[in-house]
């Protein structure tokens, strides 16, 4: 229950935090709080608004980015999960490899990088040719 309130939230802060009239929003503030310095002589406590207003609002968008990433990513390899599985000759083990250490994935990666340039002189075309040959 409270995963999919934070979701709900989460999603509706960023699609408005992420609009061309947030930008112009945010500027606005900034300009009227730069307006107000000569009333406020430019004190103390008027730069630590703006310092603690801009702070506490990127701590909080880090979370709120964060989760939304995380859920787009989590999305996206379901998707290419799928692909693979349903595409015939597809190398099924590649499912679920966003789960493992960042070492093995860079070693799955230089194998298959080393793969496609061996036999092909790392010629792109012989690259693909060669791909292709396997379906």
């Amino acid at each position: 229950m409270l995963d999919r309130i934070f979701t709900v939230a989460a999603g509706r802060i960023a699609a408005v935090a992420g609009q061309p009239i947030a930008f112009i929003v945010a500027v606005a503030l900034i300009i009227m709080w730069g307006a107000t310095g000569p009333l406020f002589d430019y004190s103390d406590t008027w730069q630590l608004i703006v310092n603690t207003s801009t702070t506490i609002v990127t701590f909080l968008m880090v979370f709120l980015i964060q989760n939304s990433q995380n859920r787009d990513a989590a999305a996206l390899q379901a998707k290419l999960d799928e692909l693979i599985r349903a595409v015939e000759g597809a190398r099924t083990q590649f499912i679920g490899i966003e789960h493992r250490s960042d070492t093995e994935i860079e070693l799955i990666r230089s194998e298959i990088e080393a793969e496609c340039r061996d036999g092909a002189d790392g010629h792109p075309i012989a690259v693909i040719e060669r791909l292709q040959g396997r379906y």
